[in-house]
């Protein structure tokens, strides 16, 4: 079994291109699009912060300064707020915040892959293990996926990944897992491959944008050649680490929405828009009057 070092560091790679929301993108950084009130990258943190995660580093881009500027302290808006006795906005404010020092922000200068944007964080993450947690997926689970998997991890230690069951026929779109011993909560993983034909992969489960991994996986990004789109993949260093190290697969309990594409950010909006006491009514009203015809069906009413 690898070091079972407690895990401190949640690393965000934040540095893509977004080209899949242009031309919404052009300017705003996909990480900050909302989910109802809140912006993807906000909702990474939170599931970071749930599972005890103290320090918190992105790899950003050009054009990205916006997320810094997210984590900080914006004084005139908080002066504003108090003097105008709005003190739940202003508390809702504060709350989001990691305290001071516990971010850290360093550059991606090429989009070279996720491999390559892991790399990137190496020095700031030292030898320890880390989580690596991919904005575009937003997940919805009690607890969080990353708590959950912190929970495998305690248990395992090595290496942990998130996995979700797709239909067979969309495998083809997905880095794919062995499976081996264990219960859904915690298995070894025999075996990975990246986008598999349908004939050729080992199951239908699928890597979900939720990783533990070891510091060793740095010294492997280092060497690792270009892989599938001309790009350092992730997945190609965790199948040599594989060699050596244990992996674990956690089968989350909970909802994925791949927020890097359109249905799924839309969708996002509409469970967490319901998820939501305070708007909840007002909103199913509003889908209503636009079912004209009958053919919505909102669950829940």
């Amino acid at each position: 079994m690898a070091s079972s070092k407690r895990v401190r560091t949640a690393v965000f790679p934040v540095a893509g291109l977004g080209t899949r929301f242009l031309p919404a993108t052009k300017a705003l950084p996909k990480e900050m699009l909302t989910v109802v009130d809140r912006p993807l990258i906000q909702y990474a943190v939170d599931e970071a912060r749930e599972a005890g995660i103290e320090h918190f580093v992105f790899v950003t881009g050009r054009n990205k300064g916006v997320i810094e500027d997210h984590f900080d302290r914006q004084f005139e808006l908080e002066t504003t707020l108090e003097s105008r006795g709005k003190t739940a906005a202003l508390d809702e404010l504060r709350k989001d915040l990691p305290s001071a020092g516990r971010t850290s922000f360093t550059r991606q200068q090429e989009p070279l892959g996720l491999g390559h944007a892991v790399w990137c964080a190496r020095h700031i993450v030292g030898s320890e293990p880390f989580a690596l947690l991919l904005p575009d997926m937003l997940f919805k689970g009690e607890p969080g996926v990353l708590k959950q998997m912190m929970d495998a991890y305690e248990e395992t230690g090595g290496n942990v990944i998130a996995v979700e069951e797709v239909p067979e026929k969309e495998v083809s779109s997905y880095g794919v897992i062995a499976r081996g011993d264990g219960p859904d909560g915690g298995f070894q993983v025999t075996g990975m491959v990246e986008k598999p034909k349908r004939e050729d992969a080992p199951s239908n489960l699928i890597i979900s944008g939720r990783y533990i991994l070891q510091p060793e996986i740095f010294n492997l990004l280092a060497d690792q050649p270009k892989g599938a789109g001309g790009e350092i993949q992730l997945t190609d260093a965790m199948q040599t680490l594989m060699k050596s190290q244990s992996f674990t697969g956690v089968k989350y309990r909970g909802q994925s929405f791949d927020c890097g594409s359109k249905i799924g950010f839309l969708t996002a909006n509409v469970v967490y828009a319901l998820d939501r006491d305070d708007i909840r009514d007002g909103f199913l009203q509003e889908l209503r009057k636009l079912d004209l015809d009958g053919a919505l069906e909102v669950p829940g009413k």
